[in-house]
């Protein structure tokens, strides 16, 4: 039988530490949610979860101190989308085709977490739909803190909202769940940072956990940390100076090559394996470790961020060609496709492992100078006509002339597990109907004036399947059923591509209060409330002296 599905919508967007435009927002994502997609597309149906990935989403004092500064930005983003539902809703209802009565906003802000300035939000439609929530953050920046990061939120969702659900035929039929689980995240910047961006996914894997590691662990199992790993190596993708352009000389692309071959066998990057030592543990309690990690076995993932994956490893030359817009173009931004980072990193099986992403039709998301010099615009003759894109005036812009245009900002999703069918499991393997996550849409915004990024956004069809149904199930031993089962064991819920850093946990706390002391001396040196804070305590320090003189 066919599984019922959650219509999710996950849209990311590097925030460049600047609060929206609600307006101009609540426009876009009016047009987002309304987006024909693949095959019927979706109408003014509003989606049952919406994921907001952020990056950069506020400047770095408020970020390290915490949630309180941050309220504000979140509460632009909570506004701009039950705007834009709130408008989908009143057009269906002039054409009849809403089902939805109720009053008040359409989507309530179920969490909010943040790791540094990276952030992550979930809407829901129905908050009752969600059951249970989990958190997990690690840090890659300087020392792991989150100046570079990612944060997850695990939950599990429920089909029924009360006896009248129409999915519940009768009041003994038990409600259906799925865990879903989202990861946001802001890897290593730079053209020339493609291993530390790999690094940082594997610090992803193995960090990225929604538990300590030291308290699901039977006592005395805890591995001990390595003296190696005690020095908390670099994650933080900062590349300390940017490579030599590459040239023609023949010794220096021998180097090259014998560099990228190093690093393709693992011997090329101090952070090309983790640093742990969990080698005595067995291998249930391996498995108890990987539950608690993104790739717990009976959970969905999706991943959202500015991955940074470019086009090239080195920074553009003079008189560069940039990727066009226009479909005759020679230098369409299709062409350009073929040199994403991303894609070649994934197939590589170096990166994203096991991870799908649905095709891309838009054009590079990164990096884009807002309001250039009079006359330098791409778009100017659109400006000039006062063209409106969603209703709203186009924004002039170019590509930045010192870094290739590529497609940083990204989505991507772990499909259901190849053992999952429709069909009866007393039928071949090979035989069975498989059970997918049907993209609906993928697709960009346009260019806001606030960012030199433009925000991706996706949306899916997410079948409803619990723990059995996600379990690996046992194969028989036919030649044909064990072909499959070594086909299964490529999928990362079978196999983790790296193993659990059981002391990530607590290095991110340790972290954690080193943010806390950064935030709050750039909060007094580098913001206006900082500054008055000083003037105040040192009016009051005069004043005190003055007082005491006259006693």
């Amino acid at each position: 039988m066919t599984p019922s599905t959650i219509d999710l919508f996950i849209l990311t967007f590097n925030c460049a530490k600047n609060l929206i435009n609600v307006a101009v927002w609540a426009a876009h994502l009016k047009a987002a949610l309304s987006a024909q997609g693949v095959g019927k597309g979706n109408g003014n149906a509003l989606p049952d979860v919406v994921v907001f990935s952020l990056q950069e989403v506020a400047p770095l004092a408020y970020s390290f101190i915490g949630p309180y500064f941050l309220n504000t930005y979140y509460a632009r983003y909570a506004e701009a989308l039950n705007l834009a539902a709130g408008q989908l809703l009143e057009e269906a209802d002039e054409y009849g085709t809403s089902s939805d009565g109720a009053g008040g906003d359409p989507y309530t802000l179920i969490r909010a977490k943040n790791v540094g300035m990276t952030a992550i939000l979930l809407f829901a439609r129905d908050p009752s739909k969600i059951q249970q929530i989990e958190e997990a953050e690690c840090g890659f920046g300087a020392a792991d803190m989150g100046n570079k990061g990612a944060v997850g939120l695990r939950v599990t969702w429920s089909d029924v909202v009360d006896g009248n659900d129409d999915r519940i035929t009768t009041t003994t039929e038990r409600p259906k769940t799925t865990e879903l689980t989202f990861v946001a995240t802001h890897l290593a910047a730079m053209e020339w940072n493609l291993r530390k961006r790999n690094a940082n996914w594997r610090s992803i894997v193995s960090g990225l956990t929604f538990a300590n590691p030291r308290d699901v662990l039977p006592p005395g199992e805890f591995p001990s940390q390595s003296r190696a790993a005690r020095s908390t190596p670099d994650r933080s993708g900062a590349g300390g100076t940017a490579p030599m352009a590459r040239t023609q000389d023949s010794s220096s692309a021998e180097a090259d090559d014998n560099a990228d071959l190093a690093y393709a066998n693992g011997d090329g990057d101090s952070d090309a394996q983790p640093l742990l030592d969990n080698r005595r543990l067995s291998t249930s309690h391996k498995s108890t470790l990987q539950q608690i990690s993104i790739f717990r076995s009976t959970s969905h993932l999706f991943l959202a961020g500015d991955l940074n994956y470019r086009i090239d490893t080195t920074t553009p030359p003079p008189l560069a060609t940039y990727p066009s817009f226009d479909p005759s173009s020679g230098n369409h931004f299709s062409h350009f496709l073929a040199r994403d980072q991303l894609t070649q990193e994934r197939e590589a099986g170096r990166t994203m492992h096991g991870l799908s992403e649905a095709p891309i039709t838009f054009g590079p998301t990164y990096k884009y100078d807002v309001h250039p010099v009079k006359g330098e615009a791409t778009n100017e003759e659109a400006v000039k006509r006062g063209d409106k894109v969603n209703g709203v005036p186009e924004v002039p812009w170019r590509f930045a002339s010192h870094r290739w245009p590529g497609w940083c900002d990204r989505v991507l999703y772990l499909d259901v597990p190849p053992w999952v069918s429709t069909t009866e499991p007393e039928q071949p393997a090979a035989e069975r109907e498989k059970v997918k996550v049907e993209v609906e849409v993928y697709d960009s915004l346009p260019v806001v004036e606030t960012s030199d990024h433009r925000p991706v956004f996706f949306r899916a069809k997410v079948p409803v399947l619990g723990e059995e149904a996600m379990r690996l199930p046992s194969v028989s031993e036919g030649e044909d059923e064990r072909e499959v089962e070594e086909e299964w064991k490529k999928d990362p819920r079978v196999s983790m591509p790296v193993a659990v850093d059981v002391h990530a946990w607590e290095r991110r706390a340790a972290a954690r209060t080193k943010e806390v002391m950064v935030g709050w001396t750039a909060f007094i040196w580098s913001t206006k409330e900082g500054a008055l804070v000083l003037a105040t305590l040192l009016v009051m320090g005069v004043g005190s002296w003055w007082l005491s003189r006259g006693w």
